[in-house]
């Protein structure tokens, strides 16, 4: 393998990672918190897993889901005409809404979870 191709292959895959670093910690946040609900299920370990899941859920949900369901859904409220108000507020749910609720949730139960496992440690 000639040494330009190794670094093409190496900046590659380090890029794709760059891009992608936010989805690959929150689904290694969903396994570790998998397994640590398997081993012993608490409610904090719960949270975390649910936590983790939106977090993953709201990443490709703003990078790829929001545009295609905004068309989709606007194409099926407004076939004949033009109704301004129903596309403002399916716009403004769909694009400015939900992805800032989708975080903000899920970092919630994932401060929440951590919350409980520290008082439920100074209580024993």
């Amino acid at each position: 393998m000639s040494p330009d191709l190794k670094q093409n292959i190496f900046y590659t895959v380090f890029f794709i990672f760059l891009h992608n670093f936010s989805a690959i910690f929150y689904f290694t946040g969903i396994v570790i918190s998998a397994i640590l609900l398997l081993i012993k299920p608490t409610r904090w370990k719960a949270l975390l897993l649910f936590g983790f899941i939106i977090l993953l859920f709201a990443f490709e949900y703003k990078k790829h889901i929001v545009e295609p369901l905004k068309q989709q859904t606007l194409n099926s409220l407004i076939t004949v005409r033009q109704h301004y108000k129903t596309e403002r507020v399916v716009n403004i749910f769909l694009t400015k809404a939900l992805p800032l609720l989708l975080p903000l949730s899920g970092w919630s139960l994932v401060v929440m979870g951590f919350l409980m496992m520290f008082r439920g440690k100074k209580k024993k």
